[in-house]
């Protein structure tokens, strides 16, 4: 049985997409609500110098385990893959009160990545087998809802159940939103045609599946954009602390919340007009946030820097990953968003790393570390907008011919 492309007429929001659209809201809230809290968390176990590691042993999981998730997406099925990563979300949550030294802590954090390394390569194969080309942007955009709403409403529920409750009590509800998410999954029908029974020997990745070449312009970007996201997730509790927000969450709901209202339109454009168009604006964007964020010392320019990132993120998430998939061969879907979600893994992982080693914990460095991201995003801009002359370029070049008389 061969993959039947579905006609550019037929509608792709129905209860099966609203049922993935669901889980991924819970998968997005399990995981999210710890980001805000999770450096405090590790300075009360006594690792506060560690602080960079939070995400970036996390983004190294689920950057190695990105192969592995793109062949068994593309063999397996989408399905059991989605489940694999949040039945990862679920364990990671419940074993965080129970690994209570540093290196218990930064072991999980190191495992907790397979849960981001497996369920959203997934979901975007099968986002894209549920859609016409012409309106994969759009579709992308729509499937990022749920997960959008769950990065806006975790990072609140998190920090209000530690600032009223515990750590534990947050672990223990982050495990049962995961769980809701697997048991969600086990409704949603397999798009792949004729899945594989896994086997051991799928687990075997030779040298051509660990990256798919036709995804190296969009990864490029993915990297370079991404990390911006590294930098946001290690140092802006410490920022929102220092400028008065008590909730340090507040900065992921804005930023989310400005994510979500964009990126339908977002995908919609980029289907009519082109993807490269719509990443440069988005790269534009995060330029302007990064600067105005390094500037940052009231609650109100925090705020607009949080709402400038997301509009960013929100325009180049389904942007590109409808690039990736455009240019990709069908079988190789899995393969192919694998390999920009390594990328995307690179980008935060580095961005993560690099800001901690930055910032020092000195309020002074969070000029140096968030103009760094800026300064990336300036040079995806500019190597889209050369990628854009030479791609008018060349249909110029192609409208020339075929304008020549016979």
């Amino acid at each position: 049985m061969t993959r039947i492309a579905p006609a550019a007429d037929t509608p792709y929001f129905n209860f099966q997409f609203g049922l993935l659209c669901f889980s991924n809201f819970l998968f997005s809230t399990s995981f999210s609500m710890l980001i805000p809290e999770l450096p405090g968390y590790l300075t009360s176990l006594g690792g506060a110098e560690y602080k960079g590691l939070i995400i970036a042993l996390f983004t190294l999981m689920a950057g190695i385990s990105r192969p592995f998730s793109g062949k068994l997406t593309d063999t397996v099925g989408r399905v059991p893959v989605m489940i694999f990563g949040s039945l990862v979300c679920v364990i990671c949550s419940l074993l965080y009160p129970v690994l209570t030294s540093v290196s218990g802590f930064l072991l999980l954090r190191f495992f907790h990545g397979f849960s981001t390394g497996f369920k959203p390569t997934a979901t975007s194969a099968y986002g894209a087998d549920v859609v016409h080309e012409s309106r994969r942007g759009e579709a992308l955009g729509a499937l990022a809802i749920g997960y959008s709403l769950g990065s806006s409403i975790g990072p609140l529920a998190g920090s209000f159940l530690v600032m009223h409750y515990s750590y534990n009590t947050m672990f223990i509800v982050s495990a049962v939103f995961a769980l809701g998410s697997v048991t969600i999954l086990y409704n949603i029908k397999e798009t792949l045609p004729n899945p594989q029974p896994f086997t051991i020997s799928l687990l075997h990745i030779k040298k051509d599946e660990i990256f798919d070449n036709t995804s190296v312009r969009p990864a490029i970007i993915m990297t370079l954009l991404c990390f911006s996201i590294g930098v946001v997730l290690t140092l802006s509790p410490d920022l929102s602390e220092s400028v008065g927000l008590k909730n340090k969450g507040f900065f992921y709901a804005c930023y989310t919340i400005a994510s979500l209202a964009i990126r339908v339109a977002a995908g919609k454009v980029s289907d009519r007009h082109g993807r490269i168009i719509v990443l440069i604006f988005s790269s534009f964007t995060m330029l302007v946030a990064m600067v105005v964020l390094s500037l940052a010392h009231t609650i109100i320019m925090v705020i607009i820097s949080a709402c400038l990132l997301g509009f960013s993120v929100g325009m180049n998430g389904p942007t590109l990953m409808a690039w990736t998939v455009d240019l990709c061969k069908p079988e190789n879907r899995g393969r192919a968003v694998a390999s920009v979600y390594i990328a995307l893994e690179l980008g935060i992982g580095s961005g993560a790393l690099i800001s901690g080693w930055i910032y020092r914990n000195r309020l002074e460095n969070l000029l140096y570390a968030f103009l760094l991201p800026g300064l990336l995003a300036l040079v995806a801009m500019l190597l889209l907008l050369n990628w854009r002359r030479k791609e008018t370029m060349l249909q110029e070049q192609q409208q020339t011919v075929y304008d020549l008389p016979e």
